[in-house]
């Protein structure tokens, strides 16, 4: 759990970099339509609205490099950016080994395998490349070599090392992933004849894939003519219901609610279960991605921002897709996408001969939003879920803590001798007040000993963790110690 939060807390750099792409993305897309459904783009208003998509386009479509940047960054110790450097070089890697023309190379593919193998470059992969290159620099920062290959000692050859894990990783992926893309579709294709209980089934598993990438195995199942379904393409061909063997849209309709109206209200949760000192952080993070979500419906940078933090909560988030879509099919209320579920594509559907009663978003909306704002908020606050602005630091009461001492290469002397020195410390990190140490062995810990550098507490959360609390001028202190600790 503990390497999950770290993730998630490693992620909230990228992630806030997506919302507004979102929104540009939406606002392009009103502006010109041509853009996702195609045609030709004329006048100035269009031609802005083209750049804008694209605009928001250029990081949403490379949303997986910017995890593994990020990744590579916040996982690291010291977050250094050499394992930055690491994850992208990974990343490279995996994605050109892993690219359909380079697999075919070597090995003979079915259609399953190649649709697998052209849907590589995906979040999934970019959090794998990530955890690599932080890893390696993690483990092999101060790698000494012999004097003939002294060039690559140190930082130098953590690029190197996380290129082999790269090239290992890659040779288990060639065989697994089509196996794991495989299995997705064999599912679609069982759950394709369950009616409405299908389509919610097919929504929950699209939600519960996405930190994987996977969902583009069920979404060419039932968006696309991989199995004779085609929910997408015959929606936008203008083809109606009889002219299929289902109802047309039962497999999009569902998002509209959960995304336009549902993702706010599981925002607004989040917002007032933030802690008081948080909520502006809160706010700042979640409310631009409700927008995004409700104008365009671009939920990646909500759904990344808690489901590493609270990944039981992220289940029950796929679940209320599940529900959601569920229940559309048997009202009747159809719309489809050409881009996702936002403001934007049920406009412009609404005018398509396969929708229907597009006008229940306005009760369906409201219902989803309160649905998620209260599931949301009961589970967030019975469960004690650390989701964006309830992460474990600091109280108010260590916000006012003042150091006794402002020479903070002293304390931090202290404090690591407190601890037992350099050696007994494995990991260093901080938030707001606290110097947060992960240690090999808990009894060369003397706390007497750090509180005389002057500190307002020691705090034991674990056998192999120490934080002690040094108010808002931490980072000083961190920064020395991690000089110590080198």
């Amino acid at each position: 759990m503990k390497f999950l939060q770290k993730l998630g807390k490693s992620l909230m750099l990228p992630v806030a970099c997506l919302p507004i792409c979102g929104i540009l993305m939406g606002l392009g897309y009103l502006m010109c339509p041509a853009t996702m459904q195609g045609g030709e783009i004329n006048g100035i208003v269009e031609q802005i609205g083209f750049y804008l998509v694209k605009a928001g386009g250029a990081l949403i479509d490379n949303m997986a490099i910017l995890f593994a940047i990020g990744i590579g960054v916040g996982m690291s110790k010291d977050n250094d950016g050499t394992g930055a450097l690491a994850a992208l070089a990974s990343w490279l890697m995996i994605t050109t080994l892993l690219a359909k023309d380079n697999v075919l190379v070597i090995r003979t593919l079915s259609e399953n395998a190649e649709l697998a193998f052209t849907n590589i470059k995906n979040p999934f992969i970019g959090i794998i490349a990530g955890v690599i290159g932080s890893g390696c620099y993690n483990k092999f920062r101060n790698t000494k070599l012999p004097d003939w290959l002294s060039f690559f000692s140190g930082k130098r050859c953590v690029a190197i090392v996380a290129g082999v894990v790269s090239i290992i990783t890659s040779a288990v992926l060639l065989f697994v992933w089509p196996v794991v893309f495989g299995a997705l579709v064999a599912l679609g294709n069982a759950i394709k004849g369950l009616d409405a209980v299908g389509a919610g089934l097919y929504a929950f598993f699209n939600r519960l894939l996405i930190p994987f990438g996977l969902h583009h195995a069920l979404n060419n199942v039932f968006w696309f003519d991989t199995i004779g379904l085609g929910d997408l393409s015959h929606f936008w061909a203008g083809d109606t219901s009889a002219d299929v063997s289902w109802s047309l849209g039962m497999y999009m309709s569902g998002f509209f609610p959960c995304m336009m109206f549902g993702v706010p209200g599981a925002a607004l949760a989040m917002i007032h279960t933030a802690k008081s000192n948080k909520k502006k952080v809160a706010i700042g993070l979640v409310t631009s991605a409700a927008i995004s979500a409700f104008v365009c419906g671009v939920t990646e940078p909500f759904e990344f921002g808690f489901m590493f933090l609270a990944p039981a909560l992220y289940v029950i988030y796929a679940a209320l897709y599940g529900i959601f879509t569920f229940v559309t099919v048997l009202v009747g209320f159809r719309a489809g996408f050409s881009f996702s579920a936002g403001a934007t594509d049920l406009l412009f559907s609404a005018s398509l001969p396969a929708a229907q009663n597009t006008w229940m978003i306005l009760i369906l909306g409201p219902i989803a939003f309160v649905v998620f704002y209260l599931v949301f908020r009961v589970a967030i606050v019975k469960f004690d879920l650390k989701t964006p602005g309830r992460e474990d630091d600091d109280t108010e009461g260590e916000k006012n803590a003042v150091l006794s001492n402002d020479n903070f290469t002293e304390v931090a002397r202290v404090i690591l001798e407190g601890v037992g020195g350099k050696e007994n410390v494995t990991s260093i990190d901080n938030c707001i007040t606290r110097l947060r140490l992960e240690i090999v062995d808990y009894t060369r810990v003397d706390e007497k000993k750090i509180k005389s550098a002057g500190v307002a507490g020691v705090i034991r959360p674990g056998k192999n963790s120490v934080q002690v609390i040094v108010g808002t001028k931490v980072q000083f202190v961190a920064d020395e110690f991690k000089k110590l600790c080198k």
